[in-house]
């Protein structure tokens, strides 16, 4: 007979506990522990039977030949890029995002459009029905995609075993459970064991596996944060509801680049890829207007133009605002006492706004030239010169620090039709191809300051 046991797992972190606790002592959260019924039965899992485990016996590193990864190359060019040059066979990846953002369109759409790939779509929230209505939206056909809207996973890995597939897709993790936890689906246990069991697989198989999950109103993977450790691979799709624009971001990748960026548009057939997004995150406007500067930065191999938008007025109350959008409140702060401090402006009695245009959020340090640019510009009430971008991190003492892959960006902006970039005088020796677009080479804010306004 099983033996039946209970344990309190945190959900913040999945962290064990034989008791209830009000904090939980691993990552510190409140109220995050709660009390979870486990039955122990001896596992035997169905697709074990006739495949050996790969990694099962010891070798010595000189003996372990170093073949190039195989991959399945998608018709998903963004897909294709944030995964690093295609799909690993055997890997796990694993994408989280907002209800409704369109992760299952994304998956269902690469899927259709990969005829000669034996695809299995694993769906425990939706019937047949539902997704057949969207796959007829999207207008794609694929006569070896197969369908399954179960939730068990030894009746999963019955079914795996009859189509034999070389992709699968699982839409939610949140919805599987497994015949060896007692627990509900969409608890700690349960999730952490339909994964491993997914993992185990797909490993011994190589058989690569997309799992779609679900997260939290913070934002963050709902689940233990264990799960992200288990996978290869972890992207976040995200966007906002109020733009047609979805992105594609990759946070963990043991097969390539881990900051990788991919960007698409909502459609009523589906998502459709952007080839350049630097076009559709400039605004198109008729006249020079003031508080807008364009700013070169980089999303993993990706040069991006973006439009960062500045107003400066009045402060009406008696503490200044600062509100940013896609942007980090604490960085603008340092960049206005930057700019109080080294170049005498008063900001200290100014209401400050800052976005960037299109709802992408940039961490990328060379932002900060256009940032001040605009800063100045909405201060001045002076329109930033025509057809010109920055490329420049700001230092305390009000000094342009050089940035990395600048010939990149300056290329991409010279493809943009941009006549004029400033940069650090200090990225003067990384530069070594000609360009037809002025380079202005700067040192300090004040230079920048002089030749704008």
């Amino acid at each position: 007979m099983a033996k039946q046991k209970t344990i309190f797992f945190c959900q913040q972190c999945g962290a064990e506990s034989a008791k209830w606790q009000g904090k939980c002592p691993s990552c510190n959260s409140w109220n995050s522990i709660v009390e979870e019924l486990i039955v122990k039965e001896t596992k035997k899992e169905i697709w074990d039977e006739s495949t050996e485990k790969t990694g099962s016996k010891s070798k010595k590193l000189s003996d372990v030949s170093a073949t190039e990864i195989q991959r399945i190359i998608t018709q998903d060019t963004e897909l294709n890029r944030v995964l690093g040059g295609g799909i690993v066979a055997g890997s796990v990846i694993l994408v989280a995002g907002e209800p409704g953002i369109g992760k299952s369109t994304l998956f269902l759409q690469a899927c259709l459009q990969m005829p000669d790939i034996t695809t299995l779509y694993i769906s425990g929230e939706e019937s047949m029905q539902q997704i057949k209505m969207r796959a007829d939206r999207i207008n794609a056909r694929n006569e070896h995609f197969y369908l399954l809207t179960v939730t068990d996973t030894q009746t999963i890995f019955n079914e795996i075993k009859k189509v034999k597939p070389a992709l699968i897709v699982i839409d939610s993790i949140q919805t599987l459970e497994s015949p060896f936890i007692e627990s509900a689906p969409g608890s700690v246990s349960q999730i952490r064991e339909c994964t491993a069991e997914i993992i185990r697989f797909a490993k011994a198989t190589d058989t690569p596996v997309f799992i779609i999950g679900h997260i939290t109103k913070d934002g963050t993977i709902a689940g233990p944060k264990v799960l992200e450790h288990m996978v290869d691979t972890v992207l976040q799709f995200e966007g906002d509801r109020h733009y047609a624009y979805r992105i594609l971001r990759t946070t963990k990748n043991r097969f390539g680049n881990a900051s990788e960026l991919g960007i698409y548009e909502m459609s009523e057939n589906g998502l459709r890829q952007i080839v350049n997004p630097s076009e559709i995150l400039i605004t198109q406007k008729e006249e020079s207007l003031s508080g807008i500067a364009i700013g070169a930065t980089l999303e993993g191999a990706r040069p991006l133009l973006l439009e960062t938008q500045a107003l400066v007025t009045h402060a009406v109350y008696g503490t200044p605002q600062r509100t940013v959008s896609g942007f980090d409140l604490r960085r603008l702060q340092l960049l206005l006492a930057v700019l109080e401090k080294r170049g005498g402006f008063q900001f200290g009695v100014k209401d400050v706004f800052v976005n960037i245009a299109g709802g992408i959020r940039v961490e990328d340090p060379a932002i900060d030239l256009s940032v001040i640019a605009a800063l100045l510009s909405s201060y001045e009430d002076t329109a930033v010169a025509h057809k010109s971008c920055f490329a420049g991190e700001v230092g305390l003492s009000g000094e342009i620090r050089a940035v990395n892959r600048i010939e990149q960006r300056i290329a991409e902006a010279d493809k943009l039709g941009f006549e004029k970039i400033f940069v650090s005088k200090f990225n003067k020796k990384s530069l070594h191809t000609k360009t037809n677009i002025e380079i202005v080479m700067l040192s300090k804010i004040e230079e920048m300051y002089r030749i704008l306004f």
